[in-house]
């Protein structure tokens, strides 16, 4: 976690998906949810209300400890994963929605992330310092907002090389995120200790599972008549910004405890989400 050039590799990947992200999409197409507020209404439930009311139930239920429980609390209240738009993309769900729905949320992650965990902290007992809202700005604006709006100001200013860049510029970000998840496979086959401070038991486990199930569950449901939102929304549910969760845990000298909480969840988010989206991209083929 705290090698350089991993760190950079990470934000050179989400800097260029980003940035084709706003090379290729309009700023009509990202006001999409502006003019579907029933749809908003839901999304914004799924990802904000119900995912971290899973883990307040789960938490509870499975007396998990504190660095486990922080962990959960901070992936809670940590949406808008920079790079869950290919999620989504794999699960065939609707693009348009999910650009849309992904930058909303990176928006309200200024005031709902404190807001998430200080209503964590007046229930259990964290191992964190309370978050300013103002250094999660700081975060999501760096790796979110500063290239999808440097990619905008290239579509509109500059359409002729936005067409022809375009999707260069998706292919080399695929690229990049598929040598980042193998680089994350190496990482973990090489490093025994990494793979040893995984081992958090089976309740925490158990736990991660159940979250990222129910989570995935509360999407589908509240996604709508159509299979293209539901994916969407249902990806997107469990999809947390992974790199704003290391972000707060850097802002505490606790921080390293619940990482491996991050990591986990990260590796079984991924591995219980598969057969989901293996069965939406076929149902949708039909």
């Amino acid at each position: 976690m705290d090698n350089p050039i991993i760190g950079i590799f990470i934000t050179a990947t989400i800097f260029s998906l980003m940035f084709a992200l706003g090379v290729n999409h309009s700023f009509r197409q990202v006001t999409y949810l502006l003019r579907q507020p029933g749809l908003m209404v839901r999304s914004l439930l799924s990802v904000l209300v119900m995912v971290p009311g899973i883990v307040v139930v789960l938490v509870w239920v499975f007396s998990l400890p504190p660095a486990v429980a922080t962990g959960l609390a901070v992936l809670a209240a940590a949406p808008g994963a920079p790079i869950g738009y290919k999620r989504v993309e794999m699960a065939g769900g609707e693009m348009e929605y999910g650009v849309n729905l992904q930058l909303t949320l990176a928006l309200l992650a200024v005031v709902v992330t404190p807001l998430i965990l200080v209503i964590f902290f007046s229930i259990f007992d964290l191992v964190i310092d309370r978050v300013a809202p103002l250094d999660v700005a700081r975060q999501v604006a760096q790796v979110t907002f500063l290239p999808v709006i440097a990619g905008f100001l290239v579509r509109y200013f500059l359409p002729a090389l936005a067409e022809r860049i375009g999707n260069p510029l998706r292919i080399l970000g695929n690229i990049l995120l598929v040598i980042l998840l193998l680089l994350v496979v190496v990482v973990l086959a090489i490093a025994p200790d990494l793979r040893m401070m995984l081992n958090l038991g089976w309740s925490a486990t158990m736990a991660i599972v159940l979250m990222v199930a129910l989570s995935l569950a509360s999407g589908h449901f509240l996604g709508g008549p159509t299979q293209e939102k539901r994916a969407v929304l249902a990806i997107t549910s469990i999809a947390r910004n992974f790199g704003l969760a290391l972000f707060i845990a850097g802002l505490s000298d606790y921080g390293q405890e619940f990482v491996p909480t991050l990591v986990t969840y990260l590796v079984l988010g991924g591995v219980v989400s598969m057969p989901y989206m293996i069965w939406s991209k076929r149902r949708l083929k039909k």
